[in-house]
């Protein structure tokens, strides 16, 4: 069983996998490789003179799983909730059991329409539906989280991959039972 499983590997998704997975918890991003960061050229993530897509989402991933982070590719076709257990279902039948699920589906809203999460008129041009969260990430249901540009942020990578960190941070905290931070500092 899986401490989080977060649907989605763009840089909201990998971004939550890399603080939970540094964070020793036991994390899967279930990958539908349909990130439109795919397409994407950034010239204004801070810290990166200027990288592609493609480049920016491999480096997440190395990154995540450098750390533990299981990546696997599939497309998720629902989630079961049973008390504190969350069952996630993929489309080519595996299925992967965890506590926490956090949604990262970018511009996509049908999973959380279907699973029962609660949505709610976009407010960023494009984005029809978001899910409806609070402050801490948290959804209508009980161990189901979303982040990035579907829980309602601007859809520009340096803020959903921060949102990502900032949902994971969060569940880490519940997890532990304090407030979680991880910095880490030069050795030297």
């Amino acid at each position: 069983m899986y401490d989080i499983v977060i649907v989605g590997g763009g840089p909201t998704g990998g971004s939550a996998a890399l603080f939970a997975s540094k964070a020793g918890k036991k994390t899967l991003v279930i990958d539908n490789q349909k990130s439109v960061t795919k397409k994407a050229w950034m010239d204004n993530h801070y810290g990166v003179d200027g990288i592609s897509g493609p480049d920016l989402l491999e480096v997440g991933k190395k990154q995540a799983v450098k750390f533990g982070t299981e990546w696997v590719e599939g497309e998720v076709s629902d989630i079961q909730t049973d008390g504190d257990k969350q069952t996630v279902y993929t489309e080519d039948g595996n299925t992967y059991e965890a506590t926490h699920v956090i949604l990262a589906t970018g511009m996509v809203a049908a999973l959380a329409e279907k699973i029962g999460v609660r949505t709610i008129p976009g407010t960023e041009p494009r984005i029809k539906t978001i899910i409806d969260v609070n402050a801490e990430g948290q959804t209508n249901k009980k161990g189901i989280w979303a982040a990035g540009t579907i829980a309602g942020v601007s859809m520009h990578t340096i803020i959903t991959a921060g949102d990502g960190a900032k949902v994971a941070i969060n569940i880490i905290s519940e997890i532990n039972g304090e407030r979680y931070v991880d910095h880490d500092i030069l050795k030297g």
